[in-house]
């Protein structure tokens, strides 16, 4: 006698399964979806992500992550919501960030040299620009990793003694020396200029809108013209009575700042008009003697980052008062701050004068977010700093050092 089954599905004797009806989430427009979804934090779009393909598709989108990029730290954006890194999937910037918010980087010691210099850098796309003595090397950044190639593949020239500062603008590069001069390359082509500029090194310089701002040692900031038939004129001569340690344009191109030595009775930051060369305010009242400005940094044209010797980081609002600083962050170990540089909205990185420190701050917290040694056992301060969104490129007496946030 057979033994009696149970009759099998229709499924079954076809040897599949029947396909299960579409869900009624795709039967809304992509734009309420997207809607929807932006209501969902970080964490719950990630495993939203997780449930099939096309919602992985959907929830990865840039315009989902823009929000809660622009409250990350060193995501791109800045306070306006501009996106400096376009081309980067921003989902990929969020998740980089929490790497900046918890110190998880690798470190390298990409380039040694035998004497103690004090270099200064810039970072444009794929290339590192850093001063070496009286030469600014070009290195070309390698696709993977922190590494660069270790031979420049140009170097610029012109300098008798050491470059002191550089700067980046419109594909030229303008260098000040300890020779007292100023040298316009342009970055790619042979064409180049040298002038006297004052009678002591050059300690800083600034190029925006096709001119040149420089402070020198000897007392005196001045604005040079670079247009046509008057290259290395000098347009104004503005009196510091102070050592000039670091200046900067706005970018409205209207006015520049000064750093000083902060020796006399006169504070150390003012501000300057461009066309006329006339002073247009003081920053602070609160300054001791000796705390002189090493680095100014505009984020926007009303907002500035200063440090300096007095071991404070002051954040200016020049919308609301300039007499004093509507933030400011003091260096833990009461080091001088030799650099500054920020995302432009909530990030600030600070390079020290002792060990070679760098230290990440948020702008919404007062103390300071993480901290890197990176000159043992012997002292170095940083003197200049630059990153993006994935990597910390710091230089130090001898060395160049960088951070991969992007290895963990």
């Amino acid at each position: 006698m057979g033994r009696k089954g149970s009759p099998r599905s229709p499924q079954a004797e076809g040897g599949s399964r029947a396909a299960s009806p579409p869900s009624p989430l795709w039967a809304l427009p992509e734009e309420l979806l997207l809607l929807i979804c932006s209501y969902l934090d970080a964490q719950a779009l990630g495993r939203l992500g997780q449930v099939c393909r096309r919602l992985r598709f959907l929830s990865s989108r840039d315009l989902l992550w823009r929000r809660i990029a622009r409250g990350c730290l060193n995501s791109g954006f800045t306070q306006l919501g501009t996106d400096l890194a376009a081309g980067i999937p921003v989902k990929e910037r969020v998740k980089v960030s929490q790497n900046w918010r918890y110190g998880r980087c690798r470190r390298e010691t990409v380039l040694k040299w035998k004497c103690n210099l004090m270099p200064w850098m810039e970072l444009e796309g794929e290339y590192l620009y850093l001063s070496q003595a009286e030469n600014i090397h070009a290195y070309h950044l390698c696709a993977e990793g922190t590494g660069l190639q270790r031979h420049p593949q140009a170097i610029f020239s012109g300098h008798q003694e050491d470059v002191c500062r550089f700067v980046l603008a419109n594909s030229h590069i303008v260098s000040g020396g300890g020779d007292g001069s100023i040298v316009l390359h342009k970055i790619h082509g042979s064409y180049s200029v040298k002038f006297s500029a004052h009678e002591q090194e050059v300690n800083c310089v600034d190029f925006q809108g096709g001119l040149i701002v420089s402070g020198s040692r000897d007392r005196t900031a001045k604005v040079w013209s670079l247009s046509a038939g008057r290259v290395g004129q000098c347009l104004h001569t503005v009196q510091t009575e102070d050592r000039v340690w670091s200046i900067a344009i706005s970018p409205l191109l209207s006015s520049f700042v000064t750093g000083t030595a902060c020796c006399g009775h006169t504070s150390p930051l003012r501000i300057w008009d461009l066309e006329s060369g006339q002073l247009l305010t003081c920053l602070g009242t609160d300054f001791h003697r000796g705390a002189g400005v090493l680095d100014v940094f505009y984020e926007t044209p009303s907002l500035l980052l200063s440090c300096g010797y007095d071991t404070y980081i002051r954040y200016w609002d020049l919308r609301t008062s300039t007499r004093k600083c509507v933030q400011e962050w003091e260096e833990p170990h009461d080091s001088a701050l030799y650099c500054i540089r920020s995302d432009k909205n909530h990030m600030i990185a600070s390079g020290s004068s002792y060990y070679g420190v760098v230290r990440l701050w948020d702008k919404r917290q007062t103390r300071c977010l993480q901290s890197f040694h990176l000159s043992s056992p012997t002292s170095s301060p940083v003197y200049c700093l630059r990153f993006s969104t994935t990597h910390l490129y710091a230089a130090l007496a001898s060395a160049l050092h960088v951070l991969d946030f992007t290895a963990l």
